[in-house]
């Protein structure tokens, strides 16, 4: 019996806790089953779901077809057909002819530049030298004689130095404004600039300024020949520039003057054929303190000299040798390379001892290796900094070619034997030079050219090739400019010898803006364009050439792979185009919207051809609607007069500013030459129809195709408003304003309260939701942008706009899109309503939660279910919550990232990341921490008391290094400088990297289990038909674990693609195809190492120094 009791007294305890383990596991299972559970009665069904994003789509769609109008408008276009024809654009025929017509105007410009080279080259052959020439003796217009330089003194000259005040010594000119030049100028005087570390009453420059002033005449006469012409410039290999017509020089922001035209792209590039350059550094233990800081800003100085057609590499040696960044051979002098070039030159320090043979075997290895293909193949140099040895790697020499050209500079002051590094130079046709000092890195730096030129010279005008440039930013404000170069020979002979001097580099800028005239801007639509590439692959013509260059210095140079977004035909499409081969391929494409906030899929057609006598080649995209344009016809058949227009088109447009029919802007074009420009647009338009008023459309002052155009649109926008419009129940359909925008220029806003709000681009062409229509088959909804940071309550209007698509006599093309402004509260309203499975006009309102068995939707149950609507870039344009509704137009990774991660994770959403490399940013205001000189030259008190040595170079640059202490404050140790004064900061080039998300078209409907652990909710997602909109429903999320952190589409700075494995795949490009070095021609080299003819001045002695110590370090990079 007590066992029994035992059995009886164990059971309860079993069933105890066997009942309490279940409770435990139930309760540790509630959280994923409540939810499962919920889901599996409550969570909107598939076909709800589908069956919302139904009515959403109907509803919008009727609103963009028909309650606005659609229709009437593509009837009006049919109706007023008898007004104007249909165009065919040709794609061959329009590249051809464009390319036909950039040849024919390049060809003027460089019959320009040989007759002013050849004046040039017998001005200076009949020229006799005046050793006692004076300043007094020299009549010009010194370019610079209202210039402050930063540090100038009022009772000096322009410069800093002390000048005559005799009238006989400067001209000055009266100047008129000029709208080729964008400013004041003179067309009776040429203008000269000197450098501010030149002396201008030197010797050279006088009797350079004397002979040069004969070339005004030669301007002149090629003026008179082409109107067109702008700046014509002579850069003399001495460091001054005349150019033509007069113009004073430019410093809008009070700095130092460092303009020097040797310095200069163009000159560059017409002063010597490309170059390979292997620049050897020497490192050892003898080289620190002030030499080494005067190596590293030498280095960076001769880096600046080299352009896109030539190739480099740094090689660093003390006891052994290596190359001191990741580039492993020469590499293209891109912008790019040459700042990874200059950040590893910065980090170098000086140890060890100096092994001549190791650098030298190394540096000719480089040169030297056939198996490196990326090369410029021509000039190949040897740049020496070191301070002297007793080593003159004979051996090395012997062993090696030596077609090899070595320049060698001493650097810093030292005791060291300098004639083993002069031997160097002249016995292998290079030079020496000394850098005592900052304040010779300048000259001593670029004045090898002078020795490249020699082949140039000795081959004679038979060699002589016009080149014209890459794009550059123009120093005298004539914004981005191409350049035409021919180098100017020294024609005299010195005892019986031909002289090998180069003269200089004359120059003929060409704007841009006169390339973009030869091609047609309008009749290709919106989203057709023009681009043009050099043969490095650079656009010289491009709608994404937009550079944001702070200052002339910066090169501008954009890949046309970096200006589009990647595909690889576009790879083939470059290469074809810098081989000079004509082609044509279509194929679908990735396109960033104007605002940069999208990226759309389109088929482009790319034609491309070469233009003929230069290296350029010129393409044109285009999208298959704009195969036809509107070209409205002259006479109006119910119009008495030939050319005359209609009455009603121009009074329609005014009529616009006073009646309620809508009112106009019009795109700010070049419409007529005499209409005066205005920020107001409708100050604009009022300019623009009193011009009318005056003169007929057809007068050589206006473009007759762009007005007659305008005039038409006018009109049939008028009569859509007058006939539908002003009858649209706005507040029934839920809008605030109704728009239509027409390929012409025509914007109308409706009803005319509304356009105090619009804030579109005028200009169609630049105006993101017009393009973006023109892309996309349905409507597409734009909210305003909120930036991702932002905490301002959402304010604007949602964009719903879509292209006019018209077929006539079985042509169609789309010369217009048509829109509204929603009206937030309304459409916000509406959406909830229709996200649900009621119907009628007072639906029974249902709450469901918990483990209800009621189905959710997105009007009951908005604490329990989150719906909303994305556009194609991810941005959030309507939703059921409150707290959203003023997060509206943000990015939905910012608003939620837990759904924006799920949508991208299982393809809902893709992404394209892509480079900015024209951005700019504000400089590095970090302190650097680059050492203060080590190592100062201190000297003898026989150096003090020798009267001799204090003009001395050596007495320049103690002196130097003593104001070069006192700026930093210390003699020996290290101390943090600022890059740049609070003053003197301006923004600099940067690299901005961004990440844009696009819908996947071939998702149309999406639904997933959403796992995040201890959680998880369904979400479905499905595609609004006709339209680039999404709509997603998702159960709120219990827990916080899924990944919640937030996503980004904005721009970031970024340090760019690594260059260092760019190098090892260079893209393709095409060098010059005339080489002329120490290979072609025998040479007299005997001249090797006298230094620089040329006087500093005062100012570069002194002020140019402290600015430039102020800087010393790690230079701003170049970025491109």
């Amino acid at each position: 019996m007590a066992h029994e009791g035992m059995i009886r007294a164990k059971v309860p305890r079993l069933l105890l806790i066997s009942w309490l383990l279940f409770v435990l596991l139930l309760l540790l299972l509630l959280p994923v089953r409540s939810q499962h559970q919920s889901l599996q009665h409550s969570f909107p069904d598939e076909s709800s779901v589908q069956f919302w994003a139904k009515q959403i789509g109907n509803e919008l769609d009727k609103m963009m077809r028909k309650d606005i109008g659609l229709d009437t408008l593509k009837q009006l276009y049919k109706e007023k057909k008898y007004r104007f024809t249909l165009e065919e654009n040709n794609a061959k025929m329009l590249v051809d002819k464009a390319a036909h017509a950039i040849e024919n105007m390049l060809r003027k410009k460089e019959a320009a530049l040989e007759r002013l080279t050849r004046a040039a080259e017998e001005l200076q052959e009949q020229h006799k030298w005046k050793d006692n020439i004076k300043e007094t003796d020299v009549y010009y217009f010194n370019a610079k004689q209202n210039y402050k330089n930063l540090g100038d003194d009022e009772e000096n000259g322009d410069d800093g130095r002390e000048s005559s005040n005799t009238e006989e010594e400067q001209i000055t000119p009266t100047f008129e404004e000029d709208h080729a030049f964008k400013q004041p100028i003179n067309k009776n005087f040429t203008a000269v600039h000197i450098p501010t570390d030149i002396y201008n009453g030197s010797t050279i420059i006088l009797n350079e300024l004397n002979w040069t002033a004969n070339l005004d005449k030669a301007f002149k006469m090629n003026r008179m020949n082409d109107t067109s012409l702008l700046w014509q410039v002579f850069g003399s290999a001495t460091g001054l520039t005349r150019y033509y017509p007069a113009a004073e020089w430019q410093n809008k922001q009070n700095k130092v003057d460092l303009y020097d035209v040797r310095r200069r792209p163009w000159y560059v590039q017409g002063a010597a054929s490309p170059k390979d350059m292997l620049i050897l550094m020497d490192v050892s233990g003898s080289m620190s303190g002030m030499p080494l800081n005067l190596m590293k800003t030498s280095v960076e100085n001769m880096l600046d000299t080299l352009a896109d057609d030539d190739f480099v590499n740094i090689v660093f040696f003390n006891d052994t040798a290596e190359t001191v960044g990741c580039f492993k051979n020469l590499v293209q002098a891109n912008v790019r390379n040459k700042r990874e070039l200059k950040n590893a030159v910065q980090k170098m320090t000086a140890k060890g001892v100096t092994n001549y043979t190791a650098g030298l075997q190394y540096a000719f290895n480089q040169l030297l290796d056939t198996k490196n293909i990326s090369r410029a193949n021509c000039n190949k140099m040897i740049m020496l900094f070191t301070d002297g040895g007793e080593d003159r790697a004979r051996q090395v020499f012997k062993n090696n070619n030596t077609t090899v050209r070595v320049f060698t500079f001493s650097v810093g002051q030292h005791n060291y034997d300098i004639s083993p590094i002069q031997w160097m130079a002249c016995n292998n046709k290079g030079y020496f030079f000394e850098i005592p000092s900052i304040g010779a890195i300048r000259l001593n730096t670029q004045e090898y050219l002078d020795v490249l030129g020699r082949p140039m010279v000795l081959a004679g005008s038979g060699y002589k090739q016009v080149q014209w440039t890459n794009v550059y930013k123009d120093a005298l404000g004539l914004g981005l400019v191409i350049t035409g170069t021919l180098p100017v020979f020294n024609l005299s002979k010195e005892g019986g010898k031909q002289n090998q001097l180069i003269l200089g580099v004359m120059g003929v800028d060409v704007s841009l803006d006169e390339v973009k005239r030869l091609t047609p801007q309008f009749r290709l639509g919106a989203n057709g364009y023009f681009f043009a590439m050099d043969p490095n692959g650079y656009v010289l013509l491009h709608p994404n050439l937009l550079p944001k260059v702070p200052n002339f210095q910066e090169p501008v140079t954009l890949d046309f792979l970096d200006a589009e977004l990647h595909h690889d035909k576009k790879v083939m499409i470059r290469k074809n185009m810098i081989s000079g081969e004509s082609g044509s391929e279509t194929f679908e494409t990735f396109i960033k919207s104007v605002d940069e906030r999208y990226v759309d899929k389109a088929v482009r057609t790319y034609t491309w051809t070469t233009v003929n006598s230069t290296d350029y080649s010129l393409a044109l995209a285009m999208p298959s609607y704009s195969t036809y344009h509107i070209k409205a016809k002259k006479k109006d058949e119910h119009s008495a007069a030939e050319g005359s227009i209609n009455n009603d088109d121009a009074e329609s447009l005014l009529r616009s500013l006073s009646e309620p029919i809508g009112h106009v802007f019009i795109a700010p074009r070049e419409f007529c030459k005499t209409v005066q420009k205005s920020e107001n647009n409708t100050e604009f338009l009022l300019n623009f129809l009193a011009e009318l008023q005056k003169n007929k459309p057809d007068s050589e002052n206006c473009e007759s195709d762009l007005v007659y155009n305008l005039l038409l649109d006018s009109s049939i926008t008028t009569k859509l408003v007058e006939t539908t419009w002003v009858n649209v129940d706005r507040q029934g359909i839920g809008i605030k304003a109704l728009f239509v925008t027409t390929d012409s220029g025509i914007t109308k806003v409706y009803p005319n309260s509304a356009a105090a709000e619009w804030d579109e681009a005028l200009e169609p062409y630049n105006a993101s939701t017009y393009k973006r229509s023109l892309n996309n088959n349905g409507s597409v909804y734009k909210p305003p942008y909120t930036p991702e940071s932002s905490h301002d309550n959402f304010t604007g209007s949602v964009l719903a706009s879509l292209a006019v698509e018209v077929t006539i006599d079985g042509k169609t093309l789309k010369p217009a899109v048509i829109g509204v402004q929603l009206d937030q509260e309304a459409w916000t309203t509406k959406f909830k309503f229709l996200a649900t499975n009621q119907t009628g006009e007072a639906p029974a309102r249902r709450m469901c939660g918990g483990l209800g068995s009621c189905e959710m939707d997105c009007e009951a149950s908005v604490n329990e279910l989150e719906c909303v609507l994305l556009d194609d870039g991810g941005f959030l344009v309507l939703s059921n919550q409150d707290d959203h509704q003023d997060k509206i137009g943000k990015f939905f990774g910012v608003v939620n990232p837990g759904l924006m991660r799920a949508l991208y994770s299982f393809y809902v959403y893709g992404i394209v990341t892509s480079y900015d490399f024209q951005s700019v940013c504000d400089p590095d205001t970090e302190p650097r921490t680059d050492a203060a000189p080590r190592g100062v030259h201190i000297p003898s008190i026989a150096n003090l008391l020798n009267l001799a040595w204090w003009t001395s170079a050596a007495a320049w640059s103690v002196l130097q290094q003593l104001l070069y202490s006192l700026t930093f404050q210390a003699w020996l140790d290290p101390v943090p400088v600022m890059a740049a004064s609070e003053s003197n900061k301006e923004k600099m080039l940067c690299i901005m990297l961004q990440t844009q998300y696009f819908l996947n078209k071939n998702v149309t409907s999406f639904r997933k289990l959403q796992d995040c652990g201890n959680c998880s909710r369904f979400m479905h997602a499905e595609k609004i038909a006709h339209s680039n909109l999404l709509l997603l429903i998702a159960e709120k999320m219990t827990c916080n674990e899924c990944d919640n952190r937030p996503l980004s589409q904005e721009e970031k700075l970024s340090e760019g693609p690594d260059q260092c494995l760019l190098a090892q795949e260079p893209r393709f490009r095409k060098g010059p195809e005339v080489c002329l070095d120490a290979d072609n021609f025998q040479e007299d080299a005997s001249d090797c190492g006298k230094g620089s003819m040329l006087q500093p001045s005062v100012f570069a002695l002194f002020i140019l120094p402290l600015f430039t110590l102020c800087l010393l370090g790690p230079a701003a990079p170049y970025i491109s």
